[in-house]
């Protein structure tokens, strides 16, 4: 049985995978939700964390922030890593532009106006054909705001002291899946790209119709890359056992 371990994105929780529980779970998946990012101050903290919280060899799929946490658990023991999914991430730094953006909106956060932040940059979490919608983005506020203000603004903190990580994507020898929806905005297929030239086994794949948040604008897409790769480790396991 693998244990497959759900890491969400920037201060988000469970509900980034709710479509995706039901689905993975099974006979052959123990599915856990992390919730390390909630916890410690860093990515290499919350790496750590994950590596003891699971034991094992642990197959990761991490949305956004929690990409970059798979990553950084890969870099801190590749042996325990059987393999990575990278869904909407990147392996790069922040630029200077966004540590700027990302410090005024913490500047917002800490005056109490996080909704109103959130409201107005929602476009860019979503496809164009779903950033009108106003169930989404109530939906995708609501979430942020349940997890917290202070949750936002470490985590945010987090994400702009990581380091590069294209460096250390040439170690990766583990089965890599990379998916990233065509009309995200936040981390452009031209980062779902890098890492796959860098990776020469990863694959690479582009989910139409869908933004940043692609588990949920296209949940059934996102379930069947999922469990078509997951079935893909299994001989790959058998072998090993």
């Amino acid at each position: 049985m693998s244990t497959v371990i759900l890491l969400p994105g920037l201060a988000c929780d469970a509900a980034l995978w709710r479509d995706q529980l039901p689905a993975l779970s099974s006979a052959q998946h123990a599915v856990h939700v992390s919730t390390v990012h909630q916890r410690h101050a860093d990515l290499p903290a919350m790496a750590r964390a994950l590596l003891t919280e699971f034991a094992g060899p642990l197959v990761l799929v991490g949305s956004s922030m929690g990409g970059m946490l798979a990553l950084h658990a890969h870099r801190e023991a590749p042996q325990r890593v059987a393999a990575l999914a990278l869904l909407s991430s990147t392996a790069r730094a922040d630029t200077a532009e966004l540590i700027q953006l990302r410090s005024e909106a913490i500047v917002e956060f800490e005056q109490g106006r996080a909704e109103s932040v959130l409201r107005a940059n929602a476009m860019f979490a979503f496809h164009a054909a779903h950033a009108d919608d106003r169930e989404c983005v109530d939906d995708y506020v609501s979430q942020i705001l349940r997890v917290g203000e202070a949750q936002l603004i470490a985590q945010n903190r987090a994400v702009m002291a990581r380091a590069d990580m294209r460096p250390w994507l040439a170690d990766i020898r583990c089965s890599l899946l990379v998916a990233c929806g065509d009309g995200d905005l936040l981390t452009p297929l031209e980062h779902s790209r890098e890492i796959a030239q860098w990776v020469p086994h990863a694959r690479l794949e582009v989910v139409v119709g869908a933004g940043h948040l692609m588990t949920w604008e296209q949940p059934e897409r996102v379930n069947a890359l999922l469990l078509q790769w997951l079935a893909s480790l299994q001989p790959v396991a058998s072998q090993q056992t």
